[in-house]
């Protein structure tokens, strides 16, 4: 009896020390612990910006939430190991098994699998047919010199691709960090899981962040690069666009960008297809379930397994203060190019045709922020002034522009 009783003891005993080191408490304390530590009160203070400050919440909080998942110790919810060196390691993953240096998992986990969708490019793209789908092109169609405009903006994308590059990154790196420049969380998603992977969490981060600072960060340089009287201008009021403008504007697009930029292709093609269901009028439920259903859960799947990549190893570096620094670098370009174009084509322009600068600050792609921000500053200097229209066709062609920005670097460097 005594023999059993203590067998008995040794197993209880035993069993509470496995189940006491297989806790996540424990593996705080080992190897990468304080790491785990500070992604979790980052993920938390990205949380407390979403919720309490509204800073682009519904994908900083998915975001926020997969870094919290990804480095809660001993969860396995996912592994940069089945994605190493820039691949999918489909083997490991088909078989359900990932060996790590520390230790054998014998289960990939949810978050590994989620992410096939960002690393094979789905998610970003059926964002874009959704965007499309809310997105009215009608002011760029009336007013063809915003797409210079929008082109213009990506002047930030490319000096600081060359910046990062001279500052020692690798050119697919650098082209990554550029790319926030366009102020296109899809787009800087898509083209960093391709072309540096291993820096998904930081430019992820840091593009929507900035995408959420835009009312911060772009009315210096406005005010910076304009006098008072440009500030004043009053642009004519557009002309009207007929529907079949707006049907054959996608199609003649998405044929043109796919032959002279066939990188580029998936992400136009996207942004195109749901912009042609909203304007056909034909498939009016196709159109409002890219709007919500579809966008909504694509949201949620892209926001968690970007976020499980900014794990310790890959945040906590000098690499992600300086793509930081890049990135509000090439965003203030990026605004000051535009800017800038729209000032320059003011010299060749008769005086009823002058274009407020303003509006050229709105060629980044953050819709429609960026264009609303352009009336405020407008409406500061004359509060007859409406720009809100005028600035929507920079912010439309901006997002072609990311697009066609991110098709160029890919057919370079991809």
């Amino acid at each position: 009896m005594w023999t059993a009783l203590t067998s008995s003891t040794n197993f209880v005993l035993e069993s509470l020390e496995t189940f006491a080191e297989s806790t996540g408490v424990a593996a705080l304390f080992e190897g990468m612990g304080w790491g785990n530590v500070a992604m979790i009160a980052v993920a938390f203070v990205l949380l407390y910006l979403a919720i309490k400050h509204k800073f682009e919440p519904l994908l900083l909080l998915t975001i926020a939430f997969g870094m919290l998942l990804t480095n809660l110790p001993g969860a396995n919810m996912f592994h940069t190991e089945l994605f190493a060196g820039g691949h999918v390691h489909w083997t490991n993953v088909v078989l359900n098994n990932v060996q790590t240096d520390k230790s054998f998992v014998d289960v990939a986990g949810l978050l590994d699998y989620l992410y096939l969708g960002v690393k094979l490019g789905i998610y970003p793209c059926l964002i874009f047919v959704g965007v499309g789908a809310m997105t009215d092109f009608g002011p760029l169609i009336a007013n063809p010199k915003s797409f210079l405009l929008g082109a213009a903006a990506q002047l930030g994308i490319f000096l600081t691709f060359i910046g990062a590059y001279a500052l020692g990154f690798s050119p697919a790196e650098a082209a990554s960090i550029g790319i926030i420049g366009g102020a296109d969380g899809p787009t800087s998603i898509y083209l960093t899981a391709i072309l540096a992977p291993d820096l998904l969490g930081p430019i992820a981060v840091a593009a929507y962040s900035y995408m959420a600072l835009v009312p911060v960060i772009q009315p210096p340089i406005m005010r910076l690069l304009t006098t008072e009287k440009e500030r004043k201008i009053k642009m004519r009021q557009l002309r009207p666009v007929s529907k079949t403008e707006k049907i054959l504007f996608p199609l003649i697009i998405t044929v043109i960008i796919a032959l002279l930029l066939p990188s580029a292709a998936p992400l136009v093609g996207s942004l195109m297809l749901g912009n042609l269901m909203k304007e056909c009028g034909v498939v009016d439920r196709l159109s409002k379930t890219v709007q919500n259903e579809m966008m909504n859960i694509v949201v949620i799947f892209l926001g968690l397994t970007v976020g499980a990549t900014a794990t310790a190893e890959a945040f906590i570096n000098a690499r992600t203060l300086f793509i930081l620094l890049l990135g509000v670098i090439a965003f203030s370009f990026g605004t000051a190019g535009g800017v800038l174009l729209a000032k320059i084509m003011n010299l060749f322009a008769k005086d009823g045709n002058k274009i407020n600068p303003l509006i050229g600050s709105a060629g980044v792609s953050a819709v429609p922020m960026a264009a609303r921000v352009s009336q405020t500053e407008g409406q500061k200097a004359d509060p007859s002034n409406f720009l809100l229209m005028h600035a929507m066709g920079p912010n439309v062609a901006g997002v072609v522009g990311s697009a066609v920005a991110a098709g160029i670097l890919l057919s370079f460097l991809g």
